[in-house]
């Protein structure tokens, strides 16, 4: 199916919706959803649900709350502790079931308390190829997915995102920071804290891609791989490796691998 189809059909699963309400992340794919929803809905007729909690960098809510006044679109924003949800910080291979449970119900407690015909996230289709636990919690909340529906994948949505002009069309991959521990390590407030504060100063010397993962002792980098060879430019790795220290770890090492989505997940196979 060409593009233009694949666009049009998101825009008449959106338009016989009614009206939605979109959990929303600040990320790609949901920015891309909030924003061809308010065109085809209006403004009046969708709504965005931003759940903040330990696991969601500060920068991206910044982010998110930025885009949806852009947007002209009005944004609940709850708190979700997932650390505080059974089953979650030991971090089984099923820890996104449990997150996604929890925001899933907040949004479908919400859009009927307001009247919001659908609930609608942001999985695309290539969120079909990997171990995507947190899916079965949409279908048991009976949360729809139009971007799949609609046959989209991450590369079509940036095309689109380009064309529409939004900044998030290169946005890095988002993921929450429990993403970045092995299963069956515990998720903690303080190592949130650690791995957020290495991921923070990775972007501000600028980097785009990247992932911290968290090996106890040890911060593996993941960095797209056109920009591995610049964290190996001496005044630059100093700094990582010293900024990384500080941060409570005693090995700094980079993958040679580089970034790829869901590496934790490689163990699973």
């Amino acid at each position: 199916m060409s593009l233009d189809k694949k666009y049009s059909r998101l825009k008449d699963i959106l338009d016989r919706s009614g009206s939605a309400l979109i959990a929303f992340s600040g990320g790609v794919d949901s920015t891309f959803l909030l924003r061809v929803a308010r065109d085809v809905l209006g403004p009046d007729q969708v709504i965005a649900l931003t759940a903040t909690s330990p696991t969601y960098p500060r920068h991206e809510f910044e982010l998110s709350s930025r885009l949806a006044k852009e947007f002209g679109v009005k944004q609940i924003v709850l708190e979700s502790n997932e650390l505080e949800i059974e089953g979650f910080s030991q971090n089984p291979p099923d820890r996104c079931y449990h997150c996604k449970r929890e925001l899933f119900g907040l949004c479908r407690t919400k859009a009927q308390d307001l009247g919001y015909q659908a609930i609608f996230d942001g999985s695309n289709c290539d969120d079909l190829q990997d171990h995507r636990p947190g899916r079965r919690a949409g279908e048991e909340l009976q949360v729809r997915s139009p971007l799949i529906e609609a046959g989209l994948d991450k590369n079509d949505i940036r095309a689109l995102s380009r064309e529409l002009g939004l900044e998030t069309w290169d946005k890095q991959p988002f993921a929450c920071l429990s993403s970045r521990f092995p299963y069956g390590v515990e998720i903690t407030p303080e190592r949130l804290a650690r791995v957020d504060r290495c991921e923070t100063f990775l972007r501000e010397c600028g980097f785009r891609t990247y992932r911290v993962r968290f090996h106890d002792d040890m911060a593996r980098i993941e960095l797209a791989p056109q920009e591995l060879s610049r964290l190996l430019e001496d005044k630059l790795r100093q700094a990582v490796v010293e900024e990384f220290k500080k941060a409570g770890f005693t090995y700094v090492a980079l993958d040679l691998q580089g970034y790829r989505s869901g590496s934790m997940n490689e163990i699973l196979t």
